[in-house]
């Protein structure tokens, strides 16, 4: 699949269970609430609706409708919280059938891009967020791209 794009967008600490604590097991697509990942989701899933992944610091990459059981609190920004390793999501990507991706877009803040070009070494990244500042401005730029569809 020759130029074939995988875009890969950030989970959230704000999950469904903080609004609903009874939702039990969700979708991955529906999980995270938090404005800057919802934005994240709208954005892959206006512009690559097929080809999407989520990255959890907990589960590692999760296809849109995968199930996640319950809430958890685990940050790739606390080694403490034990996040997923480059290891085992390298792992990942083999068993998901993500190596057949040229081009990886991540549109996440800098600590998941520094992540995904580990773990993508030699695929081409794309990072359409990179210097627009913090989250304001990136949720702006993502809201934007999607009500005039042109992707960032």
């Amino acid at each position: 699949m020759s130029g074939a794009k995988l875009c890969v967008v950030p989970c959230g600490s704000l999950k469904i269970w903080s609004k609903n604590p009874n939702a039990g097991p969700t979708k991955a697509k529906e999980v995270y609430i938090g404005n800057f990942s919802r934005t994240c989701i709208e954005y892959a899933e206006k512009f690559y609706p097929n080809s999407y992944i989520i990255l959890s610091a907990k589960y590692g990459f999760l296809f849109p409708d995968e199930l996640i059981p319950e809430d958890y609190n685990v940050t790739f920004n606390d080694p403490k919280t034990k996040p997923i390793g480059v290891d085992e999501l390298r792992k990942q990507v083999k068993e998901k059938g993500l190596t057949r991706y040229d081009k990886i877009v991540v549109v996440a803040g800098s600590s998941y891009v520094n992540i995904v070009r580990k773990v993508f070494a030699g695929k081409k990244i794309v990072t359409p967020l990179k210097g627009l500042g913090g989250m304001g401005p990136m949720i702006s730029a993502m809201k934007k791209a999607i009500r005039e569809g042109k992707e960032l």
